[in-house]
């Protein structure tokens, strides 16, 4: 196999390995719906999984449900690349200097402070409804991983960076070889975190600026007519899509440690 066919294969078996387990606790969870839903005994407050997950097929039946969730999916990515690269960029400068970094902190400080719907309500005049989520998605992402990528940086064996020097290593080979492995598990943890809270800040942000095609605006729709059904059914899409792209992101670094430790092996 090649370089690329192995690492696509380890992905692949860390994504499904993942999956599975996922998928067992989502069926204790789903009795246990199933026997409140039985409890309650009326729909309109609690519908069964049984009506969710048979709506939920209907609506990815058609080709409005696809066009939908890809739209959300690409705003909160998109916020999500455009705060990891942001919050890269802001770690290194603060690394590097102390005035930035003062000057940096308190700004981060304020933004985990404030309360997301604050955001969106005050984001509304200034940004159109469609890029919307994706501000929102960055705001809730950037302290995250500006804080775990400045820790990383910060600490750093400066003896490490020194001895670097003293055998003449290139730039590339100081950060492949000094840099990223160091930074790397900050990384993760941030964007394990990140995931999640970028993916329930951009949906929130839909539901409050109701962009054309958006999952939001679905969920408010449903709410607004009284369809509890359907609101659970697009509340599990979002669920099962933020879901994926966890057990994706878990996969590509499991995949990338496992590569990481073969070459250690034969070096």
């Amino acid at each position: 196999l090649s370089e690329f066919e192995w690492f696509a294969s380890t992905i692949a078996a860390g994504f499904f390995k993942s999956l599975l387990k996922s998928l067992t606790v989502a069926l204790f969870w789903l009795a246990v719906w199933y026997i409140a839903a039985a409890a309650v005994d009326k729909e309109l407050l609690l519908p069964s999984p049984v009506a969710v997950l048979k709506r939920l097929g209907e609506l990815s039946l058609t080709a409005d449900f696809y066009i939908t969730t890809a739209f959300s999916v690409i705003r909160v990515v998109s916020g999500i690349a455009l705060a990891t690269a942001l919050g890269l960029i802001l770690s290194l400068i603060t690394h590097v200097s102390r005035i930035a970094d003062a000057l940096i902190k308190p700004l981060i400080t304020v933004i985990k402070a404030t309360p997301v719907a604050s955001f969106i309500i005050l984001a509304l005049v200034w940004i159109s409804r469609d890029r919307l989520p994706i501000f929102i998605a960055l705001l809730m992402v950037l302290p995250v991983v500006w804080t775990n990528l400045r820790e990383g940086l910060n600490r750093i064996d400066p003896k490490l960076i020194e001895m670097a020097k003293v055998f003449k290593s290139t730039p590339w080979q100081t950060l492949k070889h000094i840099y990223m492995p160091s930074v790397l598990p900050y990384f993760t943890a941030s964007m394990r975190t990140s995931l999640g809270l970028a993916w329930k800040a951009g949906i929130a942000a839909e539901v409050l600026a109701l962009p054309k095609k958006a999952i939001g605006k679905q969920l408010f729709d449903s709410k607004s007519y009284l369809e509890t059904t359907e609101l659970f059914a697009w509340t599990v899409a979002v669920i099962i899509l933020s879901l994926i792209i966890e057990l994706a992101f878990e996969a590509v670094v499991k995949s990338y440690q496992r590569k990481r430790r073969a070459q250690d092996a034969e070096n």
